[in-house]
């Protein structure tokens, strides 16, 4: 079966990925149907595309014109039948497995069999997702980085199922975007995740070892490393619980000690101390 030229796009979600994997698609001239479970929802990530693309006016990196053309290219619904024109959808639900088998199940049956399933996940096991539909040569991953409009990259994570033709046309389809993808093999955290989080839980047992500020760790990584952000201040940002429950998957799966997480850090998630959302982690932001 051959691959299809992808022209249309379809997108299952329509919050802060779903709605910035939208933007990036239509910017670049993709046809977009961009799918929710309700009205307000599929409103909301209409909205949040218009409110970005007017950002990018005032700062002159787009038109009016270029504005009222992406949004013309996307089409907001509530039924996945409309999904049915998509050479390619991307699912881009709540990191939650269970969820996602489940809608990838219902688009697995109802679209064309030479259509490409694809999943934007940061941890879940693409082999094992590819595995409950009937197209695992043609399902891939596409981990988008956020604000996905602004990163360059994209991973696209291939499952031990998926065929070369899969993986090149969505890395073309990348590249289209402007992306600069890299390809990777099915692993847990594949490759960003897999060496930032291990860094991040390493800083919390400098912290804990009393070697350094949490200041002075974070200026000694930004100052020596030229990251635009430290690990503590970026632990806060991500969630101290999210970093920890992506250590939790690493320990378990490699089952080897060195991704043992910080006691420091458990204590911390334990305290409800999760960053900035909680307003203190690391730092007081209250």
């Amino acid at each position: 079966m051959s691959t299809p030229q992808i022209q249309t796009i379809g997108i299952v979600g329509a919050g802060t990925m779903g709605n910035g994997i939208a933007q990036a698609c239509a910017t670049k001239g993709f046809k977009v149907v961009m799918v929710d479970i309700s009205e307000a929802a599929v409103a909301k990530g209409l909205a949040t595309v218009s409110a970005s693309l007017d950002r990018l006016i005032k700062k002159e990196k787009i038109t009016a014109e270029d504005k009222a053309a992406a949004l013309a290219l996307i089409t907001g619904s509530t039924a996945y039948e409309d999904l049915t024109s998509a050479q390619l959808v991307i699912e881009a639900a709540t990191e939650n497995e269970a969820l996602k088998i489940k809608i990838l199940q219902q688009l697995d049956g109802m679209l064309p069999p030479e259509a490409i399933l694809a999943t934007n996940t940061s941890s879940i096991s693409i082999t094992k997702l590819a595995a409950v539909t009937k197209r695992a040569d043609r399902f891939i991953g596409m981990h988008f980085f956020n604000p996905v409009p602004m990163m360059a990259l994209v991973e696209i994570i291939r499952g031990l199922q998926t065929s070369d033709a899969t993986h090149d046309a969505v890395k073309a389809m990348a590249e289209q975007l402007g992306k600069s993808p890299i390809t990777v093999k099915n692993a847990p955290g594949f490759v960003v995740n897999r060496i930032l989080v291990p860094m991040i839980n390493e800083a919390f047992f400098v912290l804990a070892e009393g070697l350094a500020s949490p200041e002075d760790i974070d200026a000694g990584m930004k100052l020596g490393c030229n990251h635009p952000i430290g690990p503590l201040a970026l632990a806060d940002m991500i969630g101290l619980d999210v970093c920890l429950a992506v250590m939790n998957v690493y320990f378990d799966e490699f089952n080897d000690s060195k991704y043992r997480p910080c006691p420091l850090l458990k204590e911390m998630v334990a305290a409800g101390f999760l960053g900035r959302k909680t307003g203190r982690g690391v730092y007081n932001y209250a």
